[in-house]
């Protein structure tokens, strides 16, 4: 999982992102509520724990801002020492989708991720629609303009993670990261799979839609239009 830590306590912060880093969680941190920001509305996490008590912004706010801009719905876990029903409730009606006391057993943390990430893909359609595609993310198939895509399997995750990013880039090292984690294949196996994607999805048509962003990553663009080649 990519779990990002708002936290402006660096014991704290320090403890929770080493004991969360050593179960094999990729980990981001921010001590600031602005950084935190930047980082949940520029990547993809699959639960978000936000402490309340920040420098530069009130996490309640935050928790609005996060759950309002970003183009995903991350979980967000509230940590805090307010411990009261009305402080608990008031994160809830804010869009936080745990909460968590403080102090806390370090233990608890995998638990809890693991437990709002599932939650969090039980409510997701089994069907993506990005434009002319779509994903059964059943099946693992996918369709562009109601034509099958011939995809590999890392070919689907390709175009999954790119439509779940959109409209925001996805950074190689991301990509490559998501598709092996922290074993990546020796040769530059992502290039590869990216072009037997593009040839699949893009080639019979006039219109591309995975496109390269120089120094950035990779972004799929959105098509609504007949943009059928011609010469097909």
């Amino acid at each position: 999982m990519n779990i990002l830590v708002i936290e402006d306590n660096q014991t704290i912060a320090k403890q929770m992102v080493e004991f969360l880093s050593g179960h094999q969680y990729q980990v981001d941190y921010a001590d600031n509520g602005t950084l935190g920001e930047h980082l949940a509305l520029s990547n993809i996490y699959d639960v978000i724990l936000l402490d309340l008590n920040l420098p530069d912004i009130d996490g309640l706010d935050l928790c609005t801002q996060i759950k309002s801009k970003a183009n995903y719905n991350p979980p967000i876990l509230m940590l805090t020492a307010r411990d009261s029903f009305k402080d608990k409730a008031a994160g809830f009606h804010q869009g936080a989708d745990d909460y968590l006391t403080k102090p806390f057993d370090l233990r608890e943390l995998p638990l809890r991720c693991e437990a709002l990430a599932r939650r969090h893909n039980l409510h997701r359609s089994k069907v993506l629609t990005h434009g002319e595609i779509t994903l059964d993310l059943d099946s693992k198939t996918a369709t562009r303009k109601g034509q099958p895509l011939s995809l590999t399997g890392i070919g689907f995750k390709i175009l999954k993670i790119l439509i779940d990013a959109h409209p925001q880039p996805v950074s190689r090292s991301m990509l490559i990261h998501k598709l092996w984690g922290d074993f990546p294949p020796a040769s530059d196996a992502l290039k590869s799979h990216i072009y037997a994607l593009r040839k699949s999805l893009d080639k019979p048509y006039y219109k591309p839609l995975l496109t390269t962003l120089n120094h950035i990553g990779f972004k799929l663009e959105r098509s609504k239009t007949d943009d059928t080649n011609t010469n097909d």
